[in-house]
Formats: C-alpha cells, sequence, structure tokens
C-alpha cells in the first residue's frame, strides 16, 4: 500500500500562549480505508470532518477503539516519539476483541512519522507540552443489524496540548466509586475500546461534583479491590513496597503503567502486581503506612495523589505532597521522553 501526501492550501495559525489538553488540531491527519477485506487509500490530507450517513454502524454498534501517544521537540530540535510501536500493537489487541480487522503496525508506524515530520512546526517545546497523537478506528458500513461491520476508517489526529490537569504537578483528589463499576473480567475493560469511557462518565461526573479530580474503581464482583483511576493506572506506596492492581481482565494495560514497572525493577526496586484491597490502602492511609499513591498515563504521565476520597471521609497522603519514588519517576520518565536523560531501554523513536 502506498501513502499519499496531500497538503493543505490555507495552514491555520499556531496556537500561542497556554495550552490546554485535547482543543487544538494541526493542518493535517492521516486517513485510511477497509473495504472488500483489505486497508488502502491510505493518504496524509488536510485536517477535515467526516461525513457519515445515520446509518453508520459505529453509532448503533460502538466497535471503535482508540489510542494515545505523544511527539516532543527538544531544545536540540529532536523530535521524539515515546514506545509508539506498542500503541499500536496494543490497538490491535483492542481491535481483536471487537472483531475489528487489524492494522499493519509497520505500515502505519511510517505513517505516523511522516505525519509528525510534515507537522513539526506544531509540536510545543514549553515545560510539560507536547504533541498529543490520537489514533482512532471506527465502523462505518451503512447498515442496521448487530454483526461486525464490513468498512473502517482508520486515522490519526495530532493536538498540541499542555498539561492534562490544569494544576499540572499538584496531588489529585481520587473518589473511590463503590456503586458505578467501569468494566467487568470477561468484558472490555483490558482494551481500549470506546465504550468504557462512556460506562465511566456518570461516575466522573458525581466526583466532580463532590470536589475530585477523577474516580478510583472497584472491581465489579465484591467492590472489594482496586483496579484502575478515570485516565490512568494506580500505583501505591504501601509499608515500603510499590504495589499496583494486578492486570486481571478488566484494567488497561497502560504502556506509561509498563514503562514505569520496567524503569523500578531496573534500579532494583521491588513492584508488586496483585490483587490491592481498598480496605489495606484505607487502613495504610490511617496509620502512615502508605506514603504515596501515583497515577500513570500517556495524558498525564505520572500524577501524585494527595487524597483519597472513601465513604464520607477524605484520607490525607503523604501530607498532600508529592513523594520521593513519584517525583524519581517522574523525573526519569520526562527525562527519557525529551532528551533530558539517556535512554537505556531503547523506548524512544528519534525522527530528526
Amino acid at each position: 500500500m502506498e501513502l499519499e501526501i496531500i497538503k493543505t492550501k490555507t495552514p491555520k495559525q499556531k496556537p500561542q500562549g497556554k495550552l490546554g489538553f485535547g482543543k487544538i488540531f494541526t493542518d493535517h491527519m492521516f486517513v485510511m480505508e477497509y473495504h472488500n477485506g483489505q486497508w488502502g487509500n491510505a493518504r496524509i490530507q488536510p485536517y477535515a470532518p467526516f461525513t457519515l450517513d445515520p446509518s453508520t454502524s459505529v453509532f448503533h454498534y460502538g466497535q471503535a477503539v482508540f489510542e494515545g501517544t505523544k511527539a516532543y521537540k527538544n531544545d536540540k530540535g529532536e523530535i521524539r516519539l515515546f514506545r509508539p510501536r506498542n500503541n499500536f500493537e496494543r490497538m490491535n489487541e483492542s481491535d481483536a476483541r471487537i472483531c475489528i480487522p487489524p492494522i499493519d503496525v509497520d505500515f502505519v508506524l511510517d505513517a505516523l512519522k511522516q505525519l509528525v515530520l510534515l507537522e513539526k512546526d506544531w509540536i510545543p517545546t514549553g515545560e510539560g507540552e507536547s504533541l498529543y497523537i490520537r489514533p482512532t478506528v471506527i465502523a462505518t458500513e451503512t447498515a442496521l443489524g448487530v454483526h461486525a461491520a464490513h468498512d473502517y476508517i482508520f486515522f490519526i489526529i495530532l493536538s498540541p496540548s499542555g498539561a492534562y490537569y490544569a494544576h499540572g504537578l499538584e496531588p489529585v483528589k481520587l473518589y473511590v466509586e463503590e456503586h458505578y463499576v467501569r468494566a467487568a473480567r470477561g468484558g472490555t475493560g483490558h482494551h481500549k475500546v470506546v465504550g468504557n469511557y462512556a460506562a465511566s462518565l456518570k461516575a466522573g461526573e458525581k466526583a466532580a461534583g463532590l470536589g475530585y479530580d477523577q474516580v478510583m474503581w472497584l472491581d465489579a464482583k465484591e467492590h472489594k479491590y482496586v483496579e484502575e483511576v478515570g485516565s490512568m493506572n494506580i500505583f501505591f506506596v504501601l509499608d515500603g513496597k510499590v504495589v499496583t492492581p494486578a492486570l486481571l481482565g478488566s484494567i488497561l494495560p497502560g504502556i506509561t503503567r509498563r514503562s514505569v514497572i520496567e524503569l523500578l525493577r531496573s534500579r532494583g526496586v521491588e513492584v508488586e502486581e496483585k490483587e490491592v484491597a481498598i480496605a489495606d490502602i484505607i487502613e495504610g492511609a490511617k496509620n502512615g503506612k502508605l506514603t504515596e499513591v501515583f497515577g500513570t498515563g500517556t495524558a498525564a504521565v505520572i500524577s501524585p495523589v494527595g487524597t483519597i476520597g472513601y465513604g464520607d471521609k477524605d484520607y490525607l497522603v503523604g501530607g498532600g505532597k508529592m513523594g520521593e519514588i513519584t517525583r524519581s519517576v517522574y523525573d526519569e520518565l520526562t527525562g527519557i521522553q525529551t532528551g533530558k536523560r539517556e535512554d537505556p531501554f531503547g523506548w524512544v523513536v528519534r525522527l530528526q
């Protein structure tokens, strides 16, 4: 399959000043289509809306998957992608779960590189800023009926963005949700399927209304074990040990999560992946054995947690401040992403 490049004749003005997250989009996008059993018509084109029939199957049956990664530009002018192959490999795993045909990882990775290079002047260079990359695939067959679609569109859009949370690295407040559930084992929680996020919105609004930043989800069966946070995987420093919920089929296998585990273990730090009871976390907050909590994800990278709301009470973690392990992981990971530190793991793809 060949890649056609169609450049815009009306480039947009680059943003000035402080960037939000995911609100501004670049001049170009990558698009390809699946029809008659194969992907084709691959092109980089001017950013533009799609025209979709009201019967388009994604509207009715929810076949859609997305990913998220980032491009960075440092003060040397280097353009760097962080583990993009892992994102496309995970996308194929998500696609398989909801019967979407796989993409050619090598082809779309090369297309992404060309797209980012074309849009390199859109990559912001301020502290905590990056070019957010959103690959997405949706079912586009125009027919009603509960079955896997025969037609799809895969696309990649780019968004120059600042910090995910408006308060940056200030510790966030998490609300433990005891009624609603995000996902059950055997469902789609292990994959980046769009319906997972729709299912999370009600509890997210509830938490926001109570003054919290995100929801901490518990397992669907017993409401006993911590799973993940709305936009992040979660880590605890409990009784001197780093622990994180095990991937047992209802938790997204985050690429930042994986990177943090690999980074800590390379330092000789023990990281235990296991079922984490919320009762143990609250008891640790009470007796001081819970010294740090942090979330990990592409959008936020590393986000310290200062407060956990459970029942009718808030529990302070680490005096409400970023902990030593959290800070060191943040510094190391963002340093690797931006080139301020060496990359001994081979995670970064350099474009120029």
